[in-house]
């Protein structure tokens, strides 16, 4: 019987302090457990800490995870709780992914200044983003467009945007529904012409392989839908070897014990892509996904990856 609260790991963003809540609350809703059996513990990350830089030019998505792993191998934190795009394909020795929360919206959101929506801003209009994915489908849809970096938390985001920065920012729609801020939303982009990053949307809990009390506190709250897709489209980012250096979208649907992937890769000027769908069973989740990658990955050839390295 756990006497002592169960920590679980943040990053101390807004958002991220969301995020964590909600797992929080919903491991009290399933154990029937007090709000005191829970000790959300916050941590800084690097990626937290250097805001001047794009994520492909200091390290990539560990950047976002590495304190809070050292943390959870050591047994100082009992779960991780995290946004699953952030994560990178590969985890450190004796963790995993263990359970998914019901994902949010996949789709990414436009906060326009200027014009409500990316098609109809100014010839030569400034969009900030600091995702090389939005970057190249933002100059695939509008070549004149400027595009440049823009990180930092929502609120500094949305501050640099209406000090006149830039004319427009996307963020993902799940982030500021969670956050209470749909209403800053301009337009909504369709996924098939601008499809989301592997695993936007969904949360994810990183715990120890072999934490037996840990699997079953968090069995109750894992959402099947939301693994079995999460896991396709990791699988898929896995086998391009993705990371923030890499414009990878893509999304997988779940129809009955059916799953569809949708993947799209693309240089970061956005004047090249190679898309692929591919559908099977369910419990193939994963092998569909590498399968995808390895497909996509033949077809573009070496020449086209040489290009964004």
């Amino acid at each position: 019987m756990q006497t002592k609260p169960f920590r679980i790991g943040t990053r101390g963003s807004p958002l991220a302090l969301a995020q964590a809540n909600e797992a929080r609350d919903r491991l009290m809703a399933a154990h029937n457990l007090p709000e005191e059996m829970f000790e959300i513990v916050v941590l800084s990350t690097k990626g937290d800490r250097i805001t001047d830089r794009s994520l492909s030019e200091i390290g990539g998505k560990g950047l976002f995870t590495e304190e809070l792993e050292e943390k959870l191998a050591s047994g100082d934190l009992d779960i991780a709780v995290h946004s699953s795009k952030d994560m990178p394909t590969t985890l450190p020795e004796g963790l995993c992914l263990s359970a998914y929360l019901p994902r949010e919206d996949i789709r990414d959101a436009v906060v326009g200044r200027t014009a409500p929506k990316l098609i109809d801003l100014p010839h030569g209009a400034t969009v900030g983003s600091s995702s090389l994915r939005r970057q190249a489908l933002i100059r695939r849809m509008r070549p004149d467009i400027n595009v440049i970096t823009f990180r930092g938390l929502v609120d500094t985001r949305l501050r640099k945007l209406n000090e006149g920065q830039v004319d427009a920012t996307l963020l993902a729609l799940a982030g500021l529904k969670r956050l209470g801020k749909v209403e800053v939303i301009t337009d909504i982009l369709d996924p098939d012409t601008f499809p989301p990053a592997p695993a936007q949307g969904a949360i994810c809990i990183e715990s120890r392989i072999g934490d037996t009390v840990t699997d079953a506190l968090l069995a109750p709250i894992n959402d099947i839908r939301t693994y079995d897709t999460v896991s396709c489209e990791r699988a898929f980012l896995g086998a391009l070897d993705g990371s923030c250096r890499t414009p990878i979208g893509g999304y997988a649907v779940c129809e009955g014990d059916q799953i569809r992937l949708h993947g799209l890769i693309i240089t970061p000027d956005g004047r090249s892509q190679h898309a692929i769908s591919i559908d099977g069973h369910r419990r193939d989740a994963v092998a569909l996904g590498t399968r995808a990658g390895q497909d996509i990955r033949a077809r573009a050839g070496t020449s086209f990856f040489d290009s964004w390295s």
